[in-house]
């Protein structure tokens, strides 16, 4: 189980030396460039950037570290303020781009998160002690089956489901978030199967085109499988090089750039090194063509972040919220072990926000959040009662409240019923209109997570600067962490180019429906 461990927690979750490639098969690549050719509806490739941010981006290009980015910068529309989803982790955040939908709908609540029905912590990847006592093969499953085929909910479609209705081809490269309508085999590599229980194959749904890792792959001179298992960011771009090449790129394509994520976590938001290295990967794909430009004939290229990253502080007694430590008061569910009559709650911490569950009737929930409104960091607690949202905070007196539906409409033309001390969540009234300000799309954001499971539950959000931490989450002092629904985890850049269509709200959910109406 230890070289189990080493094998699937080292090499996915943590970046490695550089992929090694073949020489002979680079330079074949440089030689076999594009023709453009006319076509009689645009393409359209999405990058998805993790943890692109506005100023680092900027400094690289100005500093001519960028120039790929510069380039579609240049040509193209730029906003620094697309609306993330919230928790802002990644596959909260995927679900809300592929499914249009918050999680209240994509039932995809966060990183990691307590099923009240099968009375487990699930995790899809929250750092490599907490996999080890959770379950290296559970969580293995999860990524390659549960979390696709089971855990998105039904309700919802993909954008590669709708578009197979359309009659319309996409890809997926190195998305986690993947559900179509063609049946695929991932096949696990040799040497995992041989020291774990895992099965040699994995059947799944997913895009007419799936590329993930050395588990599936379109071109098998791909030899960048080594790094994190092909889970690697030039293994994705040489995915889309051959799908370039081989004039096989379908209507919709979606590939996901992983390991800028790492790079912020650990050397904080100011950095551009991530970006640097990025950059180099996609003037490979512009390098390609016979000039940069005709990359954009009939290509709609639209580039995003997923989420911010703010600064945590470098004293680590300060900047970490240690859950187990303000409720030690409760019998807290130990990670691994059977839920027993016993235990009260479960912690399941997402870096900056957490969600705390009730799981014995001799807790108050109320009680809960009135503990942890003592500790400064935190910057407000939510639940649910019936149908409504109430929030508390221990910057501000009383309490805010808040359901669907009523007389208060925000700047995306939805409509609430609220009541209460407002400055909570920073919102702030006239004539009927809410406005948001540390907070966009709080209330969507926040009911999307307070209704994304069932049980009762609380969720805690971190000031600025802070992050919460509980038996054997990942600690990022001294560096960068996202999770948060505060501005500054939630707002990220976007460059599109290839077209002038406005894109009517500008949040990571909205997307969806704006792709799909290139075809309707």
């Amino acid at each position: 189980m230890t070289r189990l461990l080493l094998i699937i927690s080292i090499s996915i979750l943590v970046i490695g030396c550089t992929s090694c490639g073949n020489k002979a098969d680079e330079q074949e690549m440089k030689v076999s460039v594009i023709q453009t050719e006319s076509q009689s509806s645009p393409k359209i490739i999405l990058l998805v950037i993790d943890s692109l941010m506005n100023e680092p981006l900027k400094k690289a290009i100005q500093e001519k570290k960028a120039p790929a980015l510069a380039f579609f910068l240049k040509h193209g529309q730029y906003s620094k303020n697309l609306v993330s989803s919230y928790p802002t982790m990644s596959v909260t955040i995927d679900s809300s781009l592929i499914t249009g939908a918050y999680p209240d709908q994509s039932k995809i609540p966060g990183l990691v998160w307590f099923d009240n029905n099968e009375k487990q912590i699930n995790t899809y990847g929250n750092g490599m002690f907490e996999i080890m006592k959770l379950g290296v093969s559970g969580f293995a499953d999860n990524i390659m089956h549960q979390y696709n085929n089971v855990d998105l909910s039904p309700n919802v479609r993909s954008i590669h489901e709708d578009l197979y209705n359309m009659k319309k081809d996409s890809a997926s490269i190195n998305a986690f978030i993947y559900r179509g309508n063609y049946h695929h085999t991932l096949k696990v590599p040799k040497l995992i199967t041989k020291v774990s229980n895992l099965p040699e194959e994995y059947e799944t749904l997913g895009p007419k085109i799936l590329s993930l890792g050395a588990f599936i792959r379109q071109n098998t001179k791909n030899n960048h499988i080594v790094n994190r298992i092909g889970l690697n960011d030039a293994f994705a771009v040489q995915e889309l090089k051959y799908l370039l090449e081989k004039n096989i790129l379908p209507e919709f394509t979606i590939l996901y750039i992983s390991e800028n994520d790492f790079t912020v976590h650990r050397k904080g938001p100011d950095t551009t090194k991530g970006i640097e290295k990025l950059d180099k990967h996609l003037q490979e794909v512009l390098n390609i063509f016979p000039k940069w430009e005709d990359a954009l004939n009939n290509n709609i290229w639209v580039i995003i972040g997923d989420s911010n990253q703010s600064s945590v502080n470098e004293r680590k007694k300060e900047a970490l919220i240690d859950l187990q430590e303000n409720l030690s008061k409760y019998r807290i569910l130990k990670l691994g072990k059977p839920v027993s009559k016993d235990d009260e709650i479960v912690i399941t911490a997402n870096e900056r926000m957490a969600y705390i569950y009730k799981i014995n009737e001799s807790v108050s929930v109320k009680n809960i959040a009135g503990k942890l409104q003592t500790d400064p960091r935190i910057a407000w607690i939510a639940w649910k009662e019936k149908e409504m949202i109430h929030v508390i905070s221990g910057d501000h007196k009383g309490s805010f409240i808040f359901k669907p539906g009523g007389t208060y409409k925000d700047i995306y033309n939805q409509a609430w019923t609220i009541k209460g001390n407002t400055s909570i969540l920073d919102l702030s009234l006239k004539d009927k209109n809410i406005h948001y300000e540390d907070y966009p799309d709080g209330l969507a954001r926040l009911y999307g997570a307070m209704q994304s499971q069932e049980g009762e539950f609380i969720v805690v959000d971190a000031k600025p600067g802070f992050e919460f931490i509980g038996e054997s989450s990942p600690e990022h002092s001294g560096g960068g962490a996202h999770g948060s629904m505060h501005k500054e985890d939630s707002l990220v850049p976007i460059i599109v180019t290839g077209t002038n269509k406005s894109i009517d709200q500008l949040r990571i959910v909205d997307l969806k429906k704006w792709i799909l109406d290139f075809w309707n």
